[in-house]
């Protein structure tokens, strides 16, 4: 009696297959994961520049700033925080961080709402205390 050893053609097109649709899934989860990280840095972003200008700059100045344009406005932040996970800082064009001012009077303002466009989730908003 004479047996054959090996796979057949359909049995490595099966497990060809199989890998392929587990590649697929990995790394449409992968996407899915990273986007999520992203959105999480936003949120350790804003509640930092949130608790800087609460905790900071407010009880020092008795106002808010009208613009955050320059990481000296907000020096008690790590730097790194004013750049969106994908790369624009917080002043750029295209950045994903938004400081907006309200009831300001010669550059001193009453409050603030700071917005962050997520990927994964609707957009995070920090609006000022007062």
């Amino acid at each position: 009696m004479s047996t054959k050893k090996g796979f057949t053609v359909l049995e490595l097109i099966l497990c060809i297959v199989f890998v392929g649709i587990f590649v697929v899934l990995f790394f449409l989860q992968k996407v899915n994961v990273d986007a999520m990280d992203r959105d999480e840095k936003r949120k350790v972003a804003i509640n930092a520049m949130y608790y800087a200008l609460e905790e900071g700059y407010y009880v020092d100045n008795g106002y808010y700033p009208e613009t955050i344009d320059s990481e000296d406005i907000l020096p008690w932040i790590d730097p790194s925080l004013f750049t969106d996970p994908l790369g624009t800082p917080l002043w750029g064009e295209d950045s994903n961080y938004v400081y907006e001012a309200s009831n300001c009077e010669e550059g001193k303002c009453k409050s603030y709402t700071l917005r962050s466009t997520m990927e994964k989730e609707a957009n995070y908003v920090k609006n000022s205390r007062n």
